[in-house]
């Protein structure tokens, strides 16, 4: 049968009294259930322990991080801040242009005008910088497409004024205006189309803005004669002529030589007659001198 009581006796060194201590099967499980109880708190309080110890390096690296972060947050802040100021700069330097070169109107939608210091917001959130990002996508686009268009009307005009033609074809004097005139052959007044310009037999007469040769041939009136199609709706005909040096469908630039003058066809002396039409219409050779 087993025992119902258990003895545990104390046995200090030296000749003190020897303690004895008695205990019953109950106490002795109840004792042992508090035991495990404790090691299981024991052990939970000491993995406790452990995960705070790793929370808080873990808190210390975000705090860390977060301070980074925010850092940078407000560095990108500021940069979008000066390149959306300097996105103005430009808008503004575009309006200009495009008003004194009578270009285009302003493109529209364009940020007028933005001023105050940059945000310095603890608190700043990332939409805050999406939203400048986006403006400055928007603005960049808008640059683009005006600048686009600048290009364009540039090229325009700088064809236009290529094609237009500028300056005297020959070196020479004028003996002969555009409009009526007494006929140097008789008959009355007659219209005259272009100007006379005399000059030496053989002088070189230069093209006096960019075209295609449309026409090289030899008529009663004219002589040997060269047209000139510049676009734009210009055209320059040039007329007595002695020699031509350029073929049909031959494309010249402002500058180039194209014949020489000389006294072909219905023609008093040596010079060149000049004309100028604009839309099929003659008209006077002078506004281009």
């Amino acid at each position: 049968m087993p025992a119902e009581k258990f003895s545990i006796i104390i046995i200090p060194d030296g000749h003190h009294r020897i303690r004895r201590f008695q205990a019953g099967r109950r106490w002795l499980r109840l004792l042992g259930v508090a035991l495990v109880v404790a090691g299981v708190i024991l052990s939970g309080l000491a993995y406790h322990c452990f995960r705070m110890q790793l929370d808080y390096a873990e808190l210390q690296r975000l705090r860390t991080e977060k301070s980074v972060y925010r850092q940078k947050l407000r560095s990108m802040a500021g940069q979008l801040q000066s390149l959306r100021k300097e996105m103005v700069v430009l808008a503004s330097n575009d309006t200009k242009v495009r008003l004194m070169t009578k270009l285009a109107k302003p493109v529209e939608g364009v940020p007028a005008g933005i001023g105050g210091p940059v945000e310095s917001d603890p608190g700043l959130e990332l939409s805050g910088v999406q939203r400048q990002i986006d403006e400055i996508r928007r603005s960049i686009d808008l640059r683009r497409a005006s600048l686009e268009e600048l290009q364009g009307a540039l090229n325009d005009q700088r064809s236009l004024f290529a094609a237009r033609p500028a300056g005297k074809p020959v070196k020479g004097w004028i003996t002969s205006g555009f409009g009526l005139r007494r006929s140097p052959f008789g008959g009355g007044r007659r219209m005259h189309c272009g100007l006379d310009i005399a000059a030496r037999i053989g002088t070189p007469i230069t093209a006096p803005a960019d075209g295609v040769i449309k026409r090289v041939a030899t008529a009663p009136d004219y002589g040997k004669m060269v047209v000139i199609d510049h676009g734009y709706g210009y055209q320059t005909v040039y007329g007595h002529t002695s020699k031509v040096f350029v073929k049909a469908g031959q494309r010249v630039r402002r500058g180039d030589i194209i014949a020489a003058v000389g006294n072909t066809g219905r023609s008093t002396g040596p010079h060149l007659h000049y004309e100028v039409h604009l839309n099929g219409m003659p008209v006077n050779p002078q506004k281009f001198l």
